[in-house]
């Protein structure tokens, strides 16, 4: 059974920091790339950041792009999202993704986990 589970989220106030986790089981965590997406309410969902299987290649949206490090621990088959100087527009729910390296028609969500940031 495939399992992703996000954990960390909770209310901020700006500036503030947050890491978030996501615990995968049931699949070969070895060879998916892992993603944060976001969605906020009456938004569409978007990409935060990627890491690709080894970890060689991370990209990240240009909207937190020095504020944010993705990261991966492929013993504990986990990847991370540290959040740094939090912004209101980063208030969203997010998910963890993962996606196989080479078929790309085997991809996973997670069920999110909400991130508020407000003074």
């Amino acid at each position: 059974q495939v399992q992703l589970v996000e954990s960390g989220g909770g209310l901020v106030q700006p500036g503030g920091s947050l890491r978030l986790s996501c615990a995968a089981s049931g699949f070969v965590f070895g060879s998916y790339s892992m993603s944060w997406y976001r969605q906020a309410p009456v938004k569409e969902r978007e990409l935060v950041a990627t890491i690709t299987s080894a970890g060689s290649t991370i990209n990240y949206a240009d909207s937190v792009k020095g504020r944010f490090t993705i990261s991966r621990d492929n013993a504990k088959f986990t990847v991370y999202l540290q959040m740094n100087s939090l912004k209101p527009e980063d208030t969203a729910r997010y998910y963890c993704h993962a996606r196989h390296t080479y078929y790309s028609n085997l991809y996973y969500w997670g069920q999110g986990t909400q991130v508020t940031v407000s003074s």
